[in-house]
């Protein structure tokens, strides 16, 4: 059960070795928990908790300043994962998985039916990303799929170092994953696949015409 009563957060440098193995270790332990987390990523920070975790996901929309019509994007630890939580996993998105993931591309796919988590107002879809970042890696890996959205209040600037993020959730995050100022700064390309043809919902790390080679599609189609 999620709870916030008298928490403190903490804050790990995972550039140093003992330092990052004792807060991946504190991150798995508050993540199984039912609490919030903040670690780094190779697009932005990421604020996170269990995606099977209902109360936890609602902890995390209220912590955002965020309404269900938001659902949380979810990351995974490895490649193989999308198999479990996809209804069917299309050759297209097998060739982006394989084209740009770990990294800045994120899917909107439909998801498993049987699957039994609330992200919020999802319509039957899930946005899933793996990304390319080492600490990020060896959480998801110990927790499985987490549910993870921007480290920051609505409204705010994304955090791109984990200063910025605990300057605006403060201690309703139990911990702090510190790995540096993020690679790129900016946020992941989607891509809905959902439909017909994919299409872009958002430009970001992975540029829509390295998307339109792997596809084999014209740049300006993906946009329409």
């Amino acid at each position: 059960m999620t709870c916030k009563d008298d928490r403190v957060s903490t804050v790990f440098d995972c550039n140093q070795p003992d330092s990052r193995s004792a807060g991946v270790r504190a991150a798995v332990g508050a993540v199984k928990a039912g609490r919030l987390v903040v670690m780094p990523t190779d697009t932005l920070y990421g604020l996170g908790c269990d995606a099977f975790d209902s109360e936890a996901v609602t902890s995390l929309l209220a912590t955002k300043g965020r309404g269900r019509d938001m659902p949380v994007p979810v990351l995974v630890g490895s490649w193989d994962t999308i198999d479990g939580l996809v209804l069917s996993v299309s050759t297209r998105a097998r060739e982006l998985v394989r084209a740009f993931w770990p990294g800045g591309l994120s899917l909107v796919v439909e998801q498993a039916p049987s699957l039994a988590w609330d992200l919020g107002d999802t319509q039957g879809s899930v946005m899933l990303r793996m990304p390319l970042h080492p600490v990020a890696i060896e959480v998801l890996r110990e927790v499985g799929p987490m549910a993870v959205s921007s480290a920051n209040r609505s409204g705010q600037p994304p955090a791109t170092t984990s200063s910025d993020a605990r300057d605006q959730l403060g201690d309703d995050v139990s911990v702090y994953l510190d790995g540096g100022p993020a690679a790129h700064a900016t946020p992941s390309t989607i891509v809905d696949l959902t439909g017909a043809a994919p299409t872009i919902l958002r430009e970001g790390a992975v540029t829509v015409e390295q998307i339109a080679e792997v596809l084999g599609m014209d740049a300006a189609s993906l946009r329409a």
